[in-house]
């Protein structure tokens, strides 16, 4: 099983300069990144055969993953408008 690499410079490779902004400069946007962070980081250490769980907890943690990420996209983008 390949695990994909979901780190937010990986999903927006175009936007690293902003998210590094961001991440240093907008206290909300750091602690929504440090978040998303630590849930990819769980979904890859059950992905990976490293801890055990049930597929619906795997699944809700994606979900929050998914969420977190587009909370974290629309800031961007407004950033980026501003």
């Amino acid at each position: 099983m390949i695990i994909q690499d979901h780190s937010l410079v990986n999903e927006f490779p175009n936007q690293v300069e902003l998210i590094q902004e961001l991440n240093l400069s907008d206290d909300t946007f750091h602690k929504m990144y440090n978040e998303y962070h630590e849930l990819d980081r769980e979904v890859r250490r059950i992905e990976e055969g490293l801890e055990n769980t049930t597929d619906e907890y795997l699944e809700s943690l994606k979900l929050k993953r998914l969420t977190l990420k587009d909370d974290l996209y629309s800031r961007l983008k407004q950033a980026q408008s501003a």
